[in-house]
């Protein structure tokens, strides 16, 4: 644990649940009705706190999230503070054994979020153009490295990359998207249905395929192969390749 952490902590006991590709780290503290989750970001790394606590604030009223408890800064990096959610990941043991009713929780719970978060008075912006400009700056900065990318990907070079990413489809539908649909980050309740979502830092306005294209990707990596119509079927939506392909790409030159 981080020793910076160790004040928030306080003397409970903690648990390290969860590590993503840019050294964050998440820990589950005490026990109920204290229990929480800690989020811990290190700094240089990438990821800010600051706007996930502000849009699970935003996104709390409207549909199941986790609560903000606290949050704060370290000159080694920063910390959020959640209340827990109920329902257990779509990667847990029980989901990776029944993909299809996991699929259907994500598929469904996604068209739910997506239907539910007002668009006319979200604050926060994902869209293609806001992301494409962020990543033309980090590319130019020299922090974009190509052998990153994909499989799906690897035949591009850099500017081959920016240069598909020029021609954005038109929005099929605008809505609040996730911003991370990878399939962690759908929890499911014992009775099979999505019981809330987590790790909304990205959260903002954005046609609806760039949740799709990426929550779809993500069952292929966490199910295997075959699961990808079922999750659009659960959604409501036909399989639309064009900006599936697009929105992949986009994500894959993401910070």
């Amino acid at each position: 644990m981080p020793r910076a952490l160790e004040p928030v902590v306080a003397g409970r006991r903690a648990t390290a649940v969860w590590r993503n590709e840019a050294d964050g780290l998440t820990f589950e503290v005490g026990a109920d009705p204290e229990r929480c989750f800690i989020k811990w970001a290190p700094a240089g790394g990438g990821l800010d706190l600051d706007a996930e606590a502000e849009r699970l604030a935003w996104a709390g009223p409207y549909t199941t999230v986790p609560r903000v408890l606290g949050h704060g800064e370290h000159p080694t990096g920063s910390w959020l503070v959640t209340s827990p959610v109920p329902g257990e990941s779509a990667t847990a043991d029980r989901w990776t054994a029944e993909p299809a009713r996991a699929v259907a929780a994500i598929g469904s719970g996604l068209r739910a979020l997506h239907d539910v978060l007002p668009v006319e008075s979200c604050p926060f912006s994902w869209s293609a153009d806001d992301r494409l400009r962020d990543a033309r700056r980090r590319a130019a900065a020299g922090r974009i490295d190509p052998a990153r990318f994909h499989d799906d990907h690897r035949h591009l070079d850099l500017d081959g990359a920016l240069a598909r990413l020029a021609d954005i489809p038109p929005v099929d539908r605008l809505v609040v998207c996730h911003g991370d649909t990878c399939v962690p980050n759908t929890l499911i309740a014992d009775d099979g249905s999505c019981s809330g979502h987590v790790d909304l830092g990205a959260l903002g306005v954005a046609d609806r395929w760039a949740d799709l294209a990426i929550a779809t990707w993500s069952t292929v990596w966490n199910y295997g192969p075959g699961w990808e119509e079922p999750l659009l079927t659960a959604y409501g939506a036909e399989p639309d390749h064009e900006r599936t392909a697009y929105y992949r790409l986009l994500w894959d030159l993401g910070p």
